[in-house]
């Protein structure tokens, strides 16, 4: 009788919930058995969830950009020795080097093929004598993942009638998804639809400073007039202009640390 396999021990560190759980999701269908320990949204969690969990994971699969920073700080904090697979949405990050030194790396969103190569990658190297991280390599990767080199969004071009309008960034209090329409909100009280998902505008706009603050509300620092206390350990914010129907727009639980680390910086 075959002896049961032992499953591969992973953590996940990605800010997109959704992203995280369709990454979960497909390791779960992987035919060698990976039981996911942990998830962590950001750099400050994955470390506290790093110290706390024994024995080490076996793999990390590590998001690049997270909502209190870039990733490779952990690797500053720790001494991290397990294998480490990258996931980004960005291919800018000299992400051929990751090919070396026990690391992988996947492009969002993940190809369940590219998934599986990069597990069965990881399963000949623990036959093997993996190499540990390159710190050269890690140098040389936070040179260029400086947050200078990338380019966001200055103006979003919307209709009034039949004319167009540009709208600098700077106007902008914030965006707001309702009913499948995004609208954005200006700081003197307009509001204009927009041809974009809040999960795209994310990737579109400078994170320090806009923040998603929930599913329905993605917000600029400046428009957060007040931010109170609320049931369950989460966070009410008080947003100028008010929303439509004055919407209490909360900040979950588990976005709470992010968020104040964000209003920290």
């Amino acid at each position: 009788m075959p002896l049961p396999v032992t499953p591969l021990r992973a953590l996940i560190v990605e800010d997109e919930p959704l992203a995280a759980t369709r990454l979960a999701g497909l390791l779960k269908k992987q035919d060698q058995p990976v039981e996911v320990v942990g998830t962590a949204e950001s750099v400050a969690e994955a470390e506290t969830l790093l110290r706390a969990t024994q024995p080490a994971p076996d793999v990390l699969f590590l998001d690049i950009h997270l909502a209190d920073g870039l990733s490779f700080e952990l690797f500053e904090r720790l001494d991290i020795r397990m294998p480490v697979i990258f996931t980004t949405a960005y291919d800018k990050y000299a992400l051929r080097a990751f090919k070396v030194n026990s690391i992988d790396y996947l492009l969002k969103p993940i190809d369940p093929e590219e998934l599986t190569a990069a597990l069965q990658k990881l399963a000949k190297q623990r036959e093997a004598a993996a190499p540990q991280f390159d710190a050269a390599l890690l140098a040389q990767v936070l040179q260029q993942a400086q947050p200078a080199a990338r380019e966001y969004k200055s103006r979003f071009v919307v209709r009034v009638g039949e004319h167009l309008k540009a709208i600098p960034v700077e106007q902008i209090a914030y965006f707001a998804s309702l009913e499948k329409v995004t609208l954005l909100h200006t700081r003197e009280g307009r509001r204009f639809v927009v041809d974009y998902t809040l999960e795209q505008l994310e990737g579109l706009l400078d994170p320090l400073e806009f923040f998603r603050l929930n599913r329905a509300y993605l917000a600029h620092a400046t428009a957060i007039h007040d931010i109170i206390h609320y049931t369950n350990s989460r966070l009410q914010t008080i947003l100028k202009p008010a929303p439509p129907d004055n919407d209490t727009v909360l900040v979950s639980r588990e976005k709470v640390s992010v968020f104040k680390a964000w209003l920290d910086r």
